[in-house]
């Protein structure tokens, strides 16, 4: 019983952090690049980038699929190097929180560089410092309470993770069943103790997070 609690736990957090890592890295690199740039067909990026905040999660997953699939490119290139197929995988789960979090990163972190004097970081290019170092030691200091906040968002969406994830990474025990297909399945079989404590869990570990975002700004 107490494996069978721990499991979907363990598993749901180590994809979460996996994928907040990596929405982090995608986020500062593409927040820093679209924050002051204007060039044409930058709204319909944007709009790609935060498409999947407002999409059905079965779309997402109909999508992951249709780009991962074994009859798709990236999908048989995967299979060459690794393989195997990447679906239903514990690399699936990682990939369809990684897509449904990086718009909140994405537009905490945007929203931070944007906050940024400019100014500040003329003055740094005037003491001759390169766009590497300006990004790394002042862009980035002066918006980390939008990082931070970003990245807390990004991993309590990424561990709530249910649609897309259930379509394209499955319900393996102890392999890919996270916090909220273990949920689905222990109300599905009428097991409600071992549900109420999961969904305890989450609303628990969820509102930590939530409640961090308002004590760091």
């Amino acid at each position: 019983m107490e494996q069978l609690f721990w499991s979907p736990i363990k598993l749901s957090i180590s994809i979460a952090i996996t994928a907040g890592c990596i929405v982090l890295l995608l986020g500062l690199v593409t927040g820093k690049w679209m924050s002051r740039r204007k060039f044409k067909g930058k709204l319909i990026i944007e709009t790609l980038f935060m498409l999947p905040l407002v999409l059905p999660p079965s779309v997402v997953g109909f999508l992951l699929i249709v780009i991962f699939g074994r009859n798709s490119f990236v999908g048989t290139f995967i299979e060459k190097v690794t393989g195997q197929p990447i679906m239903f995988t514990w690399w699936a789960a990682v990939i369809a929180s990684t897509v449904v979090a990086f718009p909140l990163m994405y537009q905490s972190v945007k929203t931070g560089f944007q906050s940024v004097n400019p100014d500040i970081e003329d003055a740094a290019r005037t003491d001759g410092a390169d766009e590497f170092r300006i990004f790394l030691f002042v862009s980035i200091p002066l918006s980390i309470k939008a990082i931070v906040t970003g990245g807390i968002l990004s991993f309590t969406r990424a561990l709530g993770e249910f649609g897309a994830t259930l379509m394209f990474a499955g319900n393996i025990p102890g392999k890919t069943q996270t916090l909220p297909t273990a949920i689905y399945v222990a109300i599905d079989s009428g097991n409600m103790e071992l549900a109420w404590l999961w969904v305890l869990t989450t609303i628990f570990i969820s509102f930590l997070m939530l409640a961090s975002t308002y004590l760091i700004k």
